[in-house]
């Protein structure tokens, strides 16, 4: 399975240039959130996607119709395509799916419409308040967009949705079922709502509120919880026969999916990351590659006390002494969590790093956890040969997944 296309739009960067070098320089795109007033709240700070504007992908009369979670669907998904050089003819489409999914889906469209409910009355809701709810309607939006007709689905498993959409995808194209995926995930969740459940959770950073940037700051001491971001990452996923048979560029080599349930609680990871664990036993068994092969990891790294201590827990578990021998960053430490987006935005940094031999870094690692004490390429980015490398995503209610991926020779 090989990747042929890749669509980001993300608080660093609309296109996987403008993201990847971002990432690569070590750019923060947290600031302090615009789309409400954030006063009021613990947190007022996100990464936010910065003047995006969603008439440059679509008609702009139907774009105004769509809520934010979908526009960035059909913006990922139109650059990835662009990227592969993909033309979704009549005598293609059946062949062509689409698998993109959001943790949260259309949250600011629903507080918009209960406001309405309570002071307008039922009389006055919008008939599209179901439609532009959802999660599914980014797939299905994605797919009439492009003409897509073949296998279409949504998943919906919090962080960890845009990496199991990527693996189901690559297993609906390795099963024959469709020669071609355009997999990902897509978030727009930084609204009163979604902000302030957060908050109310005591998940988010709040000590960094006069210092944006230094907020989101994985595996280090001073971390005190995660930054909201938004975005979207589409990747076009091919087999290799069709890739070739219509000379498509190839950036990396899908090889390997794992996932695995933790059981142990809603939001909580499981002692030791013990889940975690499975699922990159599994990823790797998957792709047919030892330990010893892989030489990066995109954590999930989430700058939460739990997730990082618990994520290099399982690293040490999972791949023995040469846990210590890897390169391994956390791309949110730049860009934010993107929640049901990240797997999918931080699985094509992941390509981009296979295929460019360069290791994004963590920034803000500035005071060493003796609980995390791994190389997590703090602060600088790497020049390393990354003959394979995996992406890591874990979320709320115990779903770990897991994508090995390849340099392509």
């Amino acid at each position: 399975m090989v990747i042929t296309g890749l669509g980001v739009v993300s608080p660093i960067g609309i296109g996987w240039q403008k993201f990847f070098d971002n990432l690569i320089a070590g750019k923060s795109g947290i600031g302090r959130i615009t789309h409400f007033d954030p006063s009021a709240y613990s947190c007022q700070i996100a990464g936010q996607v910065p003047d995006f504007d969603p008439g440059q992908f679509m008609d702009r009369k139907e774009a105004r119709k769509l809520v934010r979670f979908i526009q960035f669907a059909i913006a990922a998904a139109k650059l990835a395509v662009a990227d592969a050089k993909l033309e979704i003819t009549e005598s293609n489409a059946n062949e062509v799916g689409v698998l993109i999914g959001s943790g949260i889906g259309g949250i600011g469209f629903l507080e918009e419409q209960a406001w309405i409910l309570k002071e307008k009355g039922p009389d006055r809701l919008s008939p599209f308040t179901v439609p532009y709810m959802i999660c599914n309607m980014a797939a299905g939006m994605v797919s009439i967009q492009l003409g897509a007709k073949g296998p279409n689905s949504c998943v919906v498993t919090a962080c960890a949705t845009g990496t199991h959409s990527i693996g189901d995808a690559f297993k609906i194209v390795q099963r024959g079922d469709a020669k071609v995926m355009l997999a990902g995930g897509t978030e727009a969740s930084i609204t009163p709502l979604g902000i302030g459940s957060f908050c109310a959770a005591r998940a988010l950073s709040t000590g960094f509120n006069d210092n944006p940037e230094k907020a989101s700051r994985p595996f280090d001491a001073r971390r005190d919880g995660f930054v909201m971001g938004e975005g979207a990452g589409v990747v076009v996923l091919e087999d290799l026969e069709s890739a070739q048979a219509r000379g498509a560029q190839i950036y990396a080599e899908l090889v390997g999916y794992g996932m695995s349930g933790d059981a142990y609680h809603i939001t909580a990871p499981a002692p030791g990351g013990e889940g975690a664990v499975r699922a990159m036993r599994a990823a790797l068994k998957d792709a047919k590659l030892n330990p010893e092969d892989i030489d990066y990891i995109n954590a999930h790294g989430t700058s939460t006390d739990l997730n990082d201590k618990f994520e290099t827990m399982a690293v040490k578990t999972a791949f023995g002494e040469h846990a210590r021998k890897m390169a391994i960053s956390s791309n949110k430490s730049m860009v934010g969590h993107l929640l049901g987006a990240a797997g999918a935005v931080e699985f094509v940094a992941t390509t981009l790093s296979v295929k460019n031999d360069q290791v994004p870094p963590t920034i803000n690692y500035e005071v060493s956890d003796p609980e995390c004490d791994l190389d997590y390429v703090p602060n600088q980015a790497r020049k390393i040969s990354v003959r394979a490398a995996i992406s890591n995503s874990f979320g709320f209610g115990g779903h770990n997944a897991v994508l090995a991926v390849k340099k392509f020779l």
